[in-house]
C-alpha cells in the first residue's frame, strides 16, 4: 500500500517520516531538498525561482522514480514525503505555466491513502530550504488539498499534536 503524507512547508512531515521509520516502517523521503541543495552547490540559490519548470521536471521524474521503487516492496505500507500531485499544486500556487503531462502523470501513478498535515504555526520555520512565509504555507496546504481533490484523493487531515500522536493516528487509520 503506497501512503502518501503531505502538507505545506513546515507541517512536521519530516518528524512523522522519521517517526515512521523508527516504527519499521519503510519510507521514501522528500526529493525537493537534494534537487535544492544540489542547484545551491551549482552555484543557483533557489533553482524553483530561477527555472520553475526544470525543477519542477526534476521533482516530478523524483518522484515518479519513488512511485515505481514503492510498486517493488513486499511491505504492508510504503510511506513517501510527499507524491506526484504535489507538483502540480506548487505550479499552480505559484502560477506557473506547465505542459499537461504533470496532470496526466497525477492519473496514472495513484496512490492508496492521502494523508494530510495541516498549517500550524507553533512549529513553522523557514531554512535554508524553506523559504515560503507561514501565510504562503498556508495557502499552498489550501492548494494541495485542492489539487489532491481533484485528482480523486479524499486526504485524511492529521491533527496538531506530538510528532508520536500523529504517527499514532495515521497508524491507526490503516489498521
Amino acid at each position: 500500500m503506497k501512503i502518501v503524507i503531505t502538507g505545506g512547508p513546515g507541517t512536521g512531515k519530516t518528524s512523522v517520516i522519521e517517526a515512521l521509520e523508527a516504527h519499521g516502517h519503510f519510507c521514501f523521503h522528500e526529493v525537493s531538498r537534494e534537487i535544492i541543495q544540489q542547484a545551491q552547490k551549482e552555484g543557483i540559490n533557489q533553482l524553483f525561482l530561477k527555472d520553475p519548470l526544470l525543477f519542477s521536471e526534476m521533482l516530478l521524474e523524483g518522484r515518479i522514480k519513488q512511485h515505481k521503487e514503492a510498486e517493488k516492496f513486499i511491505a504492508e505500507h510504503v510511506f513517501l514525503d510527499r507524491g506526484v500531485p504535489d507538483v502540480v499544486a506548487y505550479m499552480n500556487y505559484f502560477g506557473n505555466k506547465y505542459p499537461p503531462i504533470f496532470r496526466e502523470v497525477c492519473q496514472h501513478y495513484l496512490y492508496d491513502k492521502v494523508f494530510i498535515l495541516p498549517p500550524w504555526k507553533q512549529i513553522y520555520t523557514e531554512d535554508k530550504e524553506r523559504y515560503e512565509s507561514y501565510e504562503q504555507a498556508v495557502a499552498i496546504h489550501d492548494e494541495l488539498a485542492r489539487t489532491y481533490d481533484l485528482s480523486g484523493y479524499d486526504p485524511v487531515e492529521v491533527p496538531c499534536g506530538t510528532v508520536t500522536e500523529r504517527t499514532n493516528f495515521i497508524l491507526d487509520h490503516l489498521a
